[in-house]
């Protein structure tokens, strides 16, 4: 039973020098203090010092996770009894495999991602397991085929251009997407603990993982050449001004999906655009301000894909889980736990 985050008394907020913060580790997670300060305008000690505090308070995170080329994402849409919800969600925020939880308005009040190792693993777990709990009453799934933004892809835009630079002057070379055979238990340890925080020392990674400090810093340029690992800094989406996250699914005609996808990822709002087999060919999500916000976002989404068609739309009423990330009511972080695929 996944344990959840602390009650928070009060709500607190982000400052636009907290978000410049976070920028600041979204464009280069594992920069030092040094140069995230250097971007921010401070002093190390007091940039790390504040990213300390905003961890603690479950104000925003520093995470990693597997992308590894053997493992086939999942998005589900679930419909279930009403007396059944907070059950099936509680349940399903407890498997590893199950990397995120929304409820949602939609005829299907849950929204799943899932993570597995094949499809005959992915089918296993939507029809065998998932299909077989208490309450639930209709599946609707799709397989990812292309991910063209997620949510370590999206940044809050809090940098004015000459702070960015600083960033950008240090920034590493494109990454080669190679895929790679490894070894589950070799990595295992590496990504839960950078999972559980980015920002982690070789020297911590080092103890955690049982490995010299040098085979934990070639392990991870490896993994970040070929682009097997991703970091990814969040943050609590209510607090930090965006709590309202509208999805959709999108269908485009043929040949357009590349073009469609692409453009839509390059929306401000957009933190999810990914290419699916299954009802319409298009998995959209965007954080917005306000519900009404909506009806723009939905403009300029059909302005950058000509012809698409919005076969659903909802809005999250709750993410209790993100990434991996257990949420509180208020989208505060709490627990982390290792994303699995499922086998």
């Amino acid at each position: 039973m996944p344990v959840s985050p602390a009650a928070q008394p009060e709500r607190p907020g982000l400052s636009a020098s907290d978000l410049a913060l976070v920028e600041a580790l979204q464009r280069d997670p594992r920069a030092p203090w040094t140069r995230i300060a250097a971007a921010v305008g401070t002093d190390a000690t007091t940039a790390a010092r504040r990213w300390d505090r905003l961890q603690a308070a479950g104000l925003a995170w520093l995470t990693a996770y597997s992308t590894a080329p053997t493992t086939t994402v999942g998005y589900v849409d679930l419909a279930c009894r009403p007396d059944a919800l907070s059950e099936l969600t509680r349940e399903l925020c407890g498997w590893p495999s199950v990397f995120s939880v929304e409820r949602t308005t939609s005829r299907f009040p849950l929204f799943l991602g899932l993570a597995a190792r094949d499809l005959d693993a992915l089918d296993a777990l939507v029809t065998g397991r998932i299909g077989a709990l208490p309450g639930v009453r209709d599946v609707r799934f799709a397989v990812a085929t292309r991910v063209f933004r997620e949510g370590s892809g999206w940044l809050v835009n809090a940098l004015a251009p000459e702070q960015r630079a600083v960033l950008d002057e240090t920034a590493v070379q494109a990454r080669l997407v190679v895929p790679q055979q490894w070894n589950d238990q070799d990595l295992r340890a590496l990504v839960e603990s950078l999972g559980e925080d980015g920002r982690r020392s070789y020297a911590e990674l080092a103890r955690d993982c049982r490995m010299s400090e040098s085979a934990v810093r070639r392990t991870l340029a490896r993994m970040l050449r070929n682009h097997e690992l991703d970091f990814r800094c969040d943050i609590a989406h209510v607090p930090a001004g965006w709590p309202v996250i509208a999805n959709y699914r999108v269908d485009v005609g043929p040949g357009g999906l590349e073009r469609a996808g692409t453009a839509v990822a390059q929306l401000a709002e957009t933190r999810l655009s990914a290419a699916v087999v299954g009802e319409g060919n298009l998995v959209v999500s965007a954080w917005l301000k306000v519900p009404a916000d909506c009806t723009g976002y939905e403009t300029r989404l059909a302005a950058a894909a000509p012809g698409a068609r919005i076969l659903d739309r909802a809005i999250t009423l709750r993410m209790p889980k993100r990434m991996g990330r257990l949420l509180s009511p208020h989208g505060l972080g709490g627990t982390h736990q290792a994303i699995i695929p499922a086998r």
